[in-house]
């Protein structure tokens, strides 16, 4: 008999069984002397659990071996570390071009899942860490779940523009109560330990080291299926289920439109079509999956999620990173102190004004708790956050980030003060937001270890950061500061200096074109509304004012006077209500009145309806913008670009970026679009030259 192999979770050991054991590709079997066998999930070559049709095909001949010799007992586990299944494998879903052939494919994994359910004996799954998706609809196979505390379970599908298709649709339905099942699959939002135990989805919660006594105190228990409760039986029946279906596409065509996000109403449709039919519902899955993956949305975004995974892999390695020293505590200098002690650094946060550092505390305990910290965890996070207004963080800090307001002047005087204090290996970095790098690394000895980290506000929620280079930042410095943004858990798009960047390029003609047609006399709340429609999370006013049009202001005219090329003017009455004081959301007054963090948008009824090229002026400044940065190579290529304007400005995810967008409509379109405003509208619209070169 062999010893039981064991894998690590930190400083706990995972328990998969012992006895002897057999391989089936991907997964492997091991049967003890007391008749329980582990199936344990091992995907070949991965860190991570996923079910490829491969996994399947796997499990599919484990069963066979199973069936050949019933266990007493039958327990599921992952042998990662990490987690139980972290769903499907997405490759496979990309360029899908072949409903059939996707359906078919869903009906051949169907029919192992359902033999895993129908085994004679009982079946667990233990999970701990992650079970989400498809690794989700194979624990809800099996008649009981077991959670080590800590565990979580969701089906993100829906954010790929997509609903649960092994299956997950009616088990957890079947499961729990179903409008709690139709709120986390249209939602895509996870449940931790304890409230999957509260909506019924585990059965039990225990540590690891308990995990073998919790599953043999279960040998011989397999659990009914029938058990379901009155609420269930209730939606069960056709009136009660249309009608909490109605309720569940008004709330879901507010936050998702169906014409943009057809995922979440396919599958309210579903559910009121076939609830309580197990078969019609399963089947009508398979069509409704396989239909969905051969929209627009869908594969624009699967590519968004490969996006993402690109990014990711941008900030491998160690970043030698674990003391940073934040200079000024303005709102980015406190949120970006805040967010790297929530993530386990030791930081030190400087200013002036004992005023400013007293209120950057107070906020990284609101950040803390915003981000579902406990109290011992939001404890922790503030001892190692230090208020430091005489720098003496600073001698001792791996990275310095400087984050004073936008004057050139001033950051230099910073500069030069910081780097004669700094280590000789530390990394000097700055939070501008548009100031070229080249006037700023002018004043260093040692320009090589100097570079840009721009974060967008808010830090806790934008996962975006701009790393920028300038001609001197050697090789070295920009890999360390790319692994420092992915050990703080936010996504690295590198760029190179140039007037904005490249979102704030990309993002400032939209901008100030929406407030040049406030100047023509349009109503602001329909100019926003047309940005929406389009698929902006908000509209460009909105977005004006939550920055701050003293900040859109000051990036405006930083641009106008460094770019060769024009830009929309900046409105007279914006510049006036800058110098009266009316900044926004953090006056209380902009563009809109603002009411508890909220703007007050309404209709004017008086104003003119909105010319025809209203979207066209929006959306195509930025893409003009955006070819400008690939042809003056400002960010490596569209994808990374793309990237970019998703994870910070929220540029139509389902549309899969700006430059993915050109491509689908056709540059031929655009182009032409393009001539014709500027024909109308002035030079700020001509074509960019890099239209011609756009594969």
């Amino acid at each position: 008999m062999s010893k039981p192999v064991l894998s690590v979770i930190g400083e706990t050991q995972l328990e998969l069984g012992s006895g002897d054991e057999q391989a089936f590709g991907n997964w492997r079997l091991r049967r003890d002397a007391g008749g329980i066998a582990w199936a344990l999930l091992d995907c070949n070559g991965s860190s991570t659990n996923t079910l490829s049709e491969a996994v399947l095909t796997d499990l599919s001949k484990l069963l066979d071996g199973l069936e050949s010799l019933m266990p007493e007992l039958l327990v599921l586990r992952s042998a990662k570390p990490g987690g139980f299944a972290a769903g499907a494998d997405i490759s496979e879903f990309r360029d899908a071009g072949d409903q059939e052939a996707a359906a078919q494919r869903l009906r051949q994994g169907h029919a192992v899942i359902d033999r895993l359910e129908g085994l004679s004996c009982p079946t667990i799954a233990v999970v701990h860490g992650y079970a989400l998706g498809g690794g989700f609809e194979l624990a809800l196979a099996c008649d009981q779940r077991i959670a080590v505390d800590g565990a979580w379970f969701g089906f993100p599908e829906v954010k790929l523009g997509l609903h649960p298709g092994l299956g997950g649709t009616f088990r957890l339905s079947e499961l729990i109560d179903p409008t709690e099942a139709m709120t986390l699959m249209l939602t895509g939002k996870s449940a931790h330990t304890k409230k999957a135990k509260s909506l019924g989805i585990i059965d039990e919660v225990t540590r690891e080291r308990h995990v073998d006594a919790a599953v043999r105190a279960r040998l011989g228990k397999k659990k009914s299926r029938d058990s379901r409760g009155l609420k269930a039986a209730v939606f069960d029946l056709g009136p009660a289920r249309k009608l909490a279906a109605n309720r569940m596409r008004t709330q879901t065509e507010n936050e998702a439109p169906r014409r943009h996000y057809p995922a979440p109403h396919a599958l309210i449709d579903l559910w009121e079509s076939h609830g309580g039919d197990r078969d019609g519902m399963q089947k009508a899955e398979i069509l409704s999956f396989s239909k969905l993956l051969m929209t627009d949305t869908a594969q624009n975004l699967i590519r968004v999620f490969f996006l993402r995974e690109a990014l990711k892999k941008k900030a491998s390695g160690a970043s030698g990173i674990d003391r940073v020293h934040v200079v000024g505590a303005g709102t980015m200098g406190a949120e970006i102190a805040a967010w790297c002690a929530i993530k386990g650094l030791r930081v030190t946060l400087s200013d002036l004004k004992l005023t400013a550092l007293a209120k950057a505390i107070k906020e990284a305990g609101r950040i803390a708790r915003d981000a579902h910290l406990s109290d011992l965890e939001i404890r922790d996070a503030l001892d190692r956050l230090m208020p430091d207004p005489k720098q003496y963080g600073l001698a001792d800090a791996d990275l310095i980030i400087e984050a004073a307001p936008e004057k050139i002047d001033l950051k230099r005087d910073l500069l030069s003060s910081i780097e004669a204090r700094a280590r000789k290996d530390a990394i000097i970095a700055t939070n501008t937001s548009s100031l070229e790098l080249e006037g700023l690394a002018s004043v260093m000895k040692t320009p090589g270890r100097f570079a840009g980290l721009h974060f967008f506000n808010p830090v806790a929620k934008l996962e975006l950061v701009e790393v920028v280079s300038q001609p001197k930042t050697t090789k070295k410095t920009l890999s360390r500061l790319n692994a420092f943004i992915g050990a703080v858990n936010r996504l690295p798009a590198p760029v190179r200096s140039y007037p904005g960047f490249l979102v704030n390029r990309v993002l400032t003609p939209y901008l100030l074109e929406a407030g040049i047609m406030v100047d023509e006399g349009m109503d602001p709340f329909a100019i926003d509304r047309v940005a929406e429609r389009f698929g902006m999370p908000m509209g460009p006013l909105e977005v004006a004012d939550r920055v701050g049009l003293d900040v859109c202001l000051h990036v405006a005219d930083t641009l106008r006077d460094a770019l060769d090329k024009p830009i929309p003017g900046v409105p007279g009455w914006m510049r006036k209500r800058v110098e009266s004081g009316r900044l926004g959301r953090k006056s209380g007054e902009g563009i809109y009145v603002w009411k508890d963090g909220k703007p007050d948008k309404k209709k004017d009824e008086s104003k003119p309806s909105l010319p025809d090229d209203v979207r066209d002026r929006l959306i195509l400044s930025m893409l003009n913008a955006a070819v400008e940065c690939l042809r003056k190579d400002v960010v490596s290529d569209a994808d990374t670009l793309d990237a970019a304007m998703i994870f910070a400005t929220g540029f139509a995810p389902f549309r899969g970026g700006p430059i993915q967008y050109a491509r689908q409509r056709g540059k031929e379109d655009i182009v032409k679009a393009l001539e014709e405003m500027a024909s109308r509208h002035g030079p700020r619209f001509a074509p960019d030259a890099g239209w011609a070169d756009l594969a």
